[in-house]
């Protein structure tokens, strides 16, 4: 294999994780893990509930520290330098099980904070980039309202426009279900749906096996 073709190959990988282990004390909770996400596949990674899986994603979006082993993502080797973290971070989406929006601020607000503060995006622009993605979720008509006035299902679907609003190239969904009511995981499931019909790459671990 040429040198230009291993280039071509590893563009195509969004998420490379080799041997990787972890550890909460003596407790090992993953162990030798070998993970390879292509740029634009969909996996959905499913077991029961305590057997890791939140802890696999929270590691690739370090908010986890693996303690061996070697995560890549987007072709940035994930290390303790502050820059590699805050590099992989600004590339990759995360939607949480419990949606973590912020209860003080109005939903455009949750969705223009970090392109403000992070990518110094100019607050007009960083509107109308939320108002787009809000319309894309089905729900631009919830912006001025507060998180506490929406369904949960709204909630989670404000939470995917959030991390949209960054331009990510890569999403991770972390159970994204699990907290709702059965007749609002449709809402979602067709929103990531959707996401992946655009080629998005997409991460999801969830231990609901329907959802699945």
């Amino acid at each position: 294999m040429t040198e230009q073709t291993q280039m071509q190959v590893s563009d195509e990988i969004a998420i490379s994780i080799e041997r990787m282990n972890k550890w909460y004390g003596t407790f090992h909770v993953l162990r030798d893990i070998d993970l390879s996400v292509q740029r634009g596949e969909r996996i959905v990674i499913a077991g029961p509930s305590g057997s890791g899986k939140s802890t696999l994603i929270r590691c690739i979006n370090a908010l986890e520290e693996h303690q061996k082993g070697k995560i890549t993502v987007d072709g940035t080797v994930l290390s303790s330098d502050l820059k590699n973290i805050d590099k992989i971070r600004s590339e990759v989406g995360m939607v949480f099980q419990h949606f973590n929006l912020f209860p003080h601020l109005t939903i455009l607000e949750n969705c223009t904070l970090a392109p403000i503060w992070v990518r110094k995006t100019p607050k007009k622009e960083a509107e109308e980039i939320a108002m787009h993605f809000l319309e894309k979720v089905k729900i631009p008509e919830q912006a001025n309202k507060y998180p506490g006035q929406l369904s949960g299902g709204q909630q989670q679907r404000v939470a995917i426009a959030r991390s949209l609003c960054m331009r990510p190239r890569i999403m991770l969904f972390d159970e994204p279900t699990s907290a709702l009511d059965p007749e609002m995981i449709k809402e979602v499931l067709d929103t990531m749906v959707q996401l992946a019909e655009e080629g998005m790459t997409m991460l999801c671990v969830t231990h609901e096996m329907g959802f699945a």
